[in-house]
């Protein structure tokens, strides 16, 4: 093993830690408060000042905000996993077929799951798995590098998604995943078969800056271990929510309707219109990493959704 994989300290690397497992369980439930309302074909029922003021929460705290934090944790557990194999005293080439075969297993499953749902990120993870495969024991200034360079054409690809589903939604046409589907399960399976190995590959982008920084902090157990790096922890924590949220404000507010722009009518303020062929066109490929819902753009964790099967908002 390289000296990268031996970076961390030894101390109960076999123990089950709490805090990764603790983050996870949060951001599925941002997940699931993100994904909830596309799964309906008509959200708008309920008192509308109930129902606006439940948009606005989502757009500002769920839409789009689980996806980093849930890749960076799916790092994490590489890492983790290299650790431990590292002090059980496996070599390198035993730590890389075991990641292949996982990464394998995550590529057929997400397959499968793409195929009979209208979503799947589980593919996405496979396959960036398995190309990065490598860089679970890169250097640090090596995950680094990687992940700064990705992260630009990640952003792109999220914020062009989100800027389509708005289009959208202006246009009188709000993506939801009931109007996505096909009309029988056959046409379903065959949508889905047919545009998964375009739609999967191009979605792990946005995977792979998270999952390398997950594996860089991996090493250095800074969740395994928080009471030794609660300095960094309140930093990090306090920076990136406070960026987080003020970078979704202009978008809760646009998906309520308390700001409003000529590219973007406020939801009920102007009647719906038919959209073009070039809208239509556009929209019909939302891609990975985000799903939307009616008004807002991608939703938590980065969940692939291209044409039928990745809803707009994982």
């Amino acid at each position: 093993m390289t000296t990268a994989l031996s970076a961390a300290a030894p101390t109960s690397v076999s123990a089950r830690s709490l805090a990764p497992d603790l983050a996870r369980g949060f951001m599925l439930l941002a997940i699931a408060l993100a994904h909830a309302p596309v799964f309906v074909s008509d959200p708008a029922h309920g008192p509308a000042a109930l129902n606006t003021a439940a948009q606005f929460v989502k757009s500002l705290f769920t839409d789009n905000q689980a996806r980093a934090m849930f890749v960076f944790l799916f790092g994490y557990g590489l890492g983790q996993l290299a650790q431990r194999q590292h002090a059980r005293g496996s070599d390198w080439i035993s730590l890389r077929t075991l990641l292949r075969r996982r990464s394998l297993w995550l590529t057929v499953i997400g397959f499968a799951h793409a195929a009979f749902m209208p979503m799947d990120i589980i593919g996405v993870y496979g396959l960036t798995l398995l190309a990065l495969t490598p860089l679970v024991r890169a250097r640090d200034s090596t995950l680094w590098w990687t992940s700064a360079l990705t992260l630009l054409p990640a952003t792109l690809l999220i914020s062009w998604q989100g800027m389509v589903a708005r289009e959208a939604a202006a246009a009188g046409r709000p993506f939801m995943l009931a109007d996505t589907m096909a009309e029988t399960f056959g046409a379903h399976l065959a949508d889905g078969i047919a545009s998964w190995p375009i739609e999967t590959p191009i979605a792990t982008v946005v995977v792979v800056p998270g999952m390398l920084l997950g594996i860089w902090a991996a090493r250095r157990r800074i969740l395994d271990e928080p009471e030794r790096h609660l300095p960094l922890l309140r930093r990090v924590t306090a920076l990136f929510l406070g960026v987080s949220v003020l970078g979704r404000l202009p978008a809760a507010l646009l998906a309520t309707g308390a700001w409003t722009t000529t590219s973007h009518p406020s939801p009920g303020r102007s009647p719906p219109r038919t959209p073009s062929p070039d809208t239509r066109a556009a929209s019909a490929w939302q891609p990975p990493s985000a799903w939307s819902r009616p008004g807002s753009d991608a939703t938590a964790d980065g969940s692939p959704s291209p044409s039928r099967r990745w809803d707009s908002g994982r």
